[in-house]
């Protein structure tokens, strides 16, 4: 299983080493999926660590060296997510997950992504990272 990784699940498996967004990290690097990120989501979630929890930045370079990081999805991709409801800096994300080719998108964006979970498009479900953490245990 391919399973992408917004920014909102990249900053807290940096910072909250107990959570479920570095269970999911864990469960990969045991073997039940093969996590994938964007650089667009990589950038947003390094930039908030800068800001937030410095100290957690090394963390987020050690769980980036474990996951596959694709290149950003073309504009009629993203013109497609944007249809899908999302603003535009979010759209990248959705776009970027159906380029890929996964199976899941993990996002704790409930603002934005809150209306798309549990929806499958272009391929891609959207979860949250609870429901994600389930999907893998179970």
């Amino acid at each position: 299983m391919r399973v992408f990784l917004d920014a909102n699940v990249l900053f807290t498996a940096a910072h909250s080493p107990d959570g479920r967004a570095a269970a999911i990290a864990l469960l990969a690097q045991a073997g039940a999926c093969t996590l994938v990120s964007s650089p667009h989501a990589l950038e947003e979630a390094r930039r908030n660590l800068r800001l937030k929890h410095p100290a957690a930045v090394a963390a987020l370079d050690r769980l980036v060296a474990t996951l596959a990081v694709e290149p950003e999805a073309p504009s009629d991709d993203v013109a497609w997510a944007l249809e899908q409801g999302l603003p535009l800096k979010d759209a990248p994300i959705l776009a970027a997950a159906a380029h890929a080719r996964c199976d899941v998108l993990v996002t704790g964006d409930r603002t934005h992504f809150g209306a798309l979970y549990g929806r499958r498009l272009r391929g891609v479900e959207v979860l949250s990272p609870a429901e994600s953490l389930a999907r893998l245990l179970g």
